[in-house]
């Protein structure tokens, strides 16, 4: 038995390398779908769609006893589809970074940072405000992050300028948490806390673990890791080494 992950490409790696460390005996088997990248500028209608290919990839060819989608677009477009397609427990992104953020702001003021889907799709904005109203919220979509953290930029000059180009408005407004509505946008979190150095960041990558955790399943497996992509590119093996070094993958196709 194991889990399955799956992400629009490989910014999810943030979150398999967090299991993968966290629980190292589960056996974890990832999908990026590399080829089809980024579900952040698709519709919702599409991004069901890629979704439930992942999932069903990842199910007919593992024993898997959880879904756990490592991806924000498909999270917050996605997730009930799953929910109900598939007889397994689905874990998403959102809530978890949801709960984490309510935590650590002081002055209830946090910026919620994503894909155009993620902040289109106002998931992580109605789920705060259910929980506590009082909350004033931001949302800025970064669209230019993804490519980025692909092209390992994320210490480059050009990532400094753009996380001062999208971030600076919001800081001078005296937010003092931000949520990393991306899965690739762990790669600049160091980077965002040297030019904010008083920024609280929320990393969904670390806070899904407690959801995980929780879950009726078996974690003492052989510990096997093993990596999917749907297309390869220069950027991903870079990414996957920066990420979680040797670990094997295959390029596959989801319509096999």
């Amino acid at each position: 038995m194991a889990i399955g992950v799956f992400d629009s490409g490989v910014g999810g790696l943030t979150v398999f390398k967090s299991i993968a460390n966290y629980f190292p005996t589960l056996d974890i088997f990832y999908l990026g779908d590399t080829a089809r990248v980024p579900y952040g500028i698709r519709s919702k209608d599409t991004i069901i769609k890629y979704s439930i290919e992942c999932a069903q990839y990842l199910c007919n060819h593992y024993n898997i006893e959880a879904l756990i989608i490592a991806c924000n677009s498909a999270s917050s477009c996605a997730i009930e589809a799953l929910k109900e397609k598939f007889n397994i427990p689905v874990i998403g992104v959102i809530k978890p970074g949801i709960r984490a953020a309510l935590k650590t702001t002081k002055n209830k003021k946090i910026l919620i940072i994503g894909t155009q889907a993620t902040v289109n799709s106002n998931a992580y904005l109605q789920g705060i405000k259910e929980i506590d109203p009082s909350i004033q919220i931001f949302q800025k979509a970064c669209p230019l992050f993804v490519p980025i953290v692909e092209e390992g930029l994320f210490n480059h000059p050009v990532a400094t300028l753009m996380i001062k180009e999208y971030l600076e408005d919001f800081i001078s407004k005296n937010i003092d948490t931000i949520i990393l509505g991306c899965t690739h946008y762990p790669l600049l979190k160091n980077k965002i806390k040297e030019i904010f150095t008083n920024i609280n960041i929320v990393d969904s990558s670390t806070a899904i673990l407690e959801d995980i955790e929780k879950l009726n399943i078996n974690f003492d497996n052989s510990g096997k890791k093993l990596i999917h992509i749907t297309d390869y590119s220069q950027s991903f093996e870079n990414l996957k080494n920066t990420l979680v070094g040797q670990i094997p993958y295959r390029i596959i196709s989801i319509s096999e």
